[in-house]
């Protein structure tokens, strides 16, 4: 079948991955980029645009099958003001071309506190501001009642610097490991998501749309890391040498968070690191038959060599 979809986001890392999956099954993928420049993807047909213009996302979206949301405001500036004047375009580009609309989802719409385990009917009762947001992007999309797949899952990482935790607060990218700065409590688990993971789950997912109900959710376990110690250790043994974990100084966070957009995200989302957040992913497993997951160490081997420090 020829299919096309166009992937907001598709320079980024969730974006990016999607891309090279639904490449990788036969897709037509076509991007949308503020400025057109030398080294984008050749396997993408670009337009230069804005996600925030609904006439850019309308013009690259025509005749689409699908639309990938993956466009999130560069470094959580302005956040709060612009991710649902975002979500609005891709839903009326959705509709004009009878498409289905994919949104990677987060553990956010959640309070970790209350609800260790999520199922994807689980009520949502977030405890952050981002939290509330993301619950009502979901709200939207289904009240336009376009056809959507969303897929929830836990924190990304991947070859690819962006808003992860890994990239922007464990480790730096481009220097060989050092300790590992760990945000997480003493034994409080938390679950992480490879990126190219989540992006061949989208794929097999869009692949099957005759199958996938009109408002479709499914929740991404990935690894989980139930105490705390084997992210680290994995990085470790992808490094091939012993590494240490120090804490995240949580309290001097605050003194920068006046001059720091990202800071002030990070301190907002403590609470996913001090109480354990699993995502039950039985929907997805019966539907696919499995979840897609590569071996974590491996994992980390190629994502520590994407940023940069892998020795």
């Amino acid at each position: 079948m020829d299919r096309t979809a166009l992937v907001l986001g598709a320079t980024g890392g969730v974006g990016g991955e999607t891309a090279r999956a639904l490449r990788a099954h036969g897709w037509k993928v076509r991007g949308l980029v503020r400025g057109l420049r030398p080294g984008l993807d050749p396997n993408i047909t670009w337009f230069e645009g804005d996600a925030m213009h609904r006439g850019d996302v309308l013009a690259a979206a025509r005749g689409v099958d699908a639309l990938v949301h993956a466009v999130n405001p560069p470094g959580y500036r302005d956040w709060g003001k612009l991710v649902l004047p975002m979500i609005e375009s891709s839903i009326e580009a959705a509709w004009a071309n009878d498409a289905r609309l994919a949104l990677p989802g987060t553990i956010y719409n959640y309070d970790p506190a209350a609800q260790p385990v999520a199922r994807v009917d689980s009520p949502q009762q977030p405890a952050t501001r981002k939290g509330l947001i993301r619950k009502a992007m979901e709200a939207r999309i289904e009240d336009s009642g376009v056809r959507a797949l969303i897929l929830r899952a836990g924190d990304y990482y991947g070859p690819k610097p962006g808003n992860g935790w890994l990239s922007q607060g464990m480790i730096t990218p481009g220097k060989p490991v050092g300790a590992v700065t760990y945000p997480g409590s003493k034994g409080a688990g938390h679950a992480w998501a490879y990126l190219p993971d989540v992006a061949e789950t989208f794929a097999r997912l869009l692949d099957r749309e005759a199958e996938l109900p009109r408002f479709a959710r499914y929740h991404f376990a990935g690894h989980w890391d139930g105490d705390g110690t084997q992210l680290v250790a994995a990085i470790g043994a992808a490094l091939g040498r012993t590494v240490k974990a120090k804490p995240l100084p949580w309290a001097l966070l605050p003194l920068a968070a006046p001059f720091n957009p990202t800071i002030r995200e990070l301190l907002e989302m403590r609470p996913f690191w001090r109480h354990p957040m699993r995502l039950d992913n039985r929907e997805l497993v019966a539907f696919l038959g499995e979840e897609p997951r590569t071996d974590l160490v491996e994992s980390l081997r190629v994502t520590l060599k994407g940023l940069g420090s892998l020795e």
